[in-house]
């Protein structure tokens, strides 16, 4: 098989360039979280999907204000507010009350020594709302490296580029790897890491570095 010719490669570096340091920084504040923090890492990852982000961030700082991890209250609610609307809310608030019923199970496995790929895993089968761009949403923001996070904006950058050829319609599991080892691949051959090109890409479509 040929390999892929890679398109707007010079733009792309020019790009980083200018903004290499600020992604750097968001990444160094990803691998400084404390344990504390991670539960509500992932009451964010379990947020996001089909929300924006901005209004997933909101309704974390709501929760957190709430005391949610320590006290027996639906989220749905809160979740519903129209300053911080999250779509699904009844089923997400379902989700983050199962999520933190258990998360001294999943805490014990983030701190059980495994890889981020093999964790990555283990929450896609035992976390209900986490996929495998969640999960892999999750982990980068407490720390992990080298895991794709395959949303639109995402697969919108990699088809620019000709990582891949067309946009996907759904993403099996298969299918996910295969885009992420190509992603791995393309960062390999421009010089710079996929998270930090995972950030590059989302503040190009956004112009900011959230995430």
């Amino acid at each position: 098989m040929k390999p892929r010719v890679y398109k707007h490669t010079d733009e792309l570096l020019c790009e980083y360039a200018a903004r290499k340091s600020a992604i750097r920084k968001r990444i160094t504040d990803f691998a400084a979280i404390r344990p504390d923090e991670y539960f509500y890492q992932l009451v964010y990852c379990l947020l996001t999907p089909q929300s924006s982000a901005v209004n997933a961030a909101r309704a974390v700082d709501s929760l957190k204000a709430c005391s949610f991890k320590e006290r027996d209250l639906d989220p749905s609610r809160l979740l519903h507010q129209k300053e911080h609307y999250i779509r699904f809310h009844n089923t997400k608030g379902r989700r983050l009350t199962e999520a933190k019923h258990r998360f001294s199970e999943i805490s014990a496995a983030l701190s059980n020594g495994h890889s981020g790929e093999e964790l990555r895993t283990w929450l896609v089968a035992n976390v209900k709302g986490l996929g495998w761009k969640e999960a892999s949403h999750f982990l980068r923001n407490i720390g992990y490296r080298n895991l794709a996070i395959l949303d639109r904006h995402i697969l919108k950058n990699l088809k620019r580029h000709n990582v891949i050829g067309s946009l996907p319609k759904t993403l099996t599991p298969q299918l996910y790897h295969t885009i992420e080892e190509r992603f791995m691949q393309f960062s390999r051959d421009v010089g710079i890491t996929m998270d930090e090109l995972d950030l590059l890409f989302w503040s190009h479509e956004t112009g900011e570095i959230l995430k």
